[in-house]
């Protein structure tokens, strides 16, 4: 038997719904806060516009304000975006969300928990071992390999430490595509 795979399976990690900020409420000091349907306000002062992304609370359903952009001047927004803006495109704010400058700039984290799935080939057992499989992440979901694969193969994660040979620590989160090879078990 060869040691080398000559078959790449594709992992697809999808997001079902957006992702959940971490974020402290002022008025219940809760932790959570979401996007919702999401939604942009724009407001005009003159010839500057303020763009502020929309999020509730969870536990309260307070609305809070991020800022994505702060006294800029019209004619610097690309008029597809700013149109985009007006209508609160689902794709707008699901990038604008994901964006981490926005995330910095607005001190929350993103929580992923629950926000993916992922899509696995179905028959991909009868393949000769090993097999050789590759993660494509179509959201920067990040989550911790280990748990991943463990997941995605049904296994123990201890299990998945001793099988499992990868270009990248399987401990440390990532969101970010990354090959691992499965090898036949004992």
């Amino acid at each position: 038997m060869s040691s080398k795979p000559h078959t790449v399976l594709p992992w697809v990690i999808r997001r079902t719904r957006l992702p959940l900020l971490s974020l402290r409420c002022v008025d219940c000091r809760s932790e959570s806060a979401t996007t919702g349907e999401g939604r942009f306000r724009v407001n005009a002062n003159g010839k500057l516009l303020d763009v502020w992304l929309l999020v509730r609370c969870v536990s309260c359903d307070r609305t809070r304000k991020l800022t994505v952009h702060e006294r800029a001047p019209v004619r610097s927004f690309d008029p597809a975006k700013l149109d985009g803006y007006h209508t609160s495109d689902p794709e707008l704010v699901a990038s604008t969300l994901l964006d981490p400058l926005l995330a910095r700039r607005n001190r929350f984290t993103v929580d992923w928990k629950g926000a993916w799935r992922l899509d696995i080939p179905s028959a991909w057992l009868d393949e000769a071992w090993p097999v050789q499989l590759e993660v494509v992440f179509e959201d920067p979901a990040s989550v911790r390999p280990e748990r991943l694969i463990a997941h995605g193969l049904g296994l123990s994660r201890n299990e998945v430490l001793r099988r499992i040979k990868c270009d990248i620590p399987l401990r440390r989160p990532t969101s970010a595509g990354f090959t691992f090879t499965v090898m036949a078990g004992d």
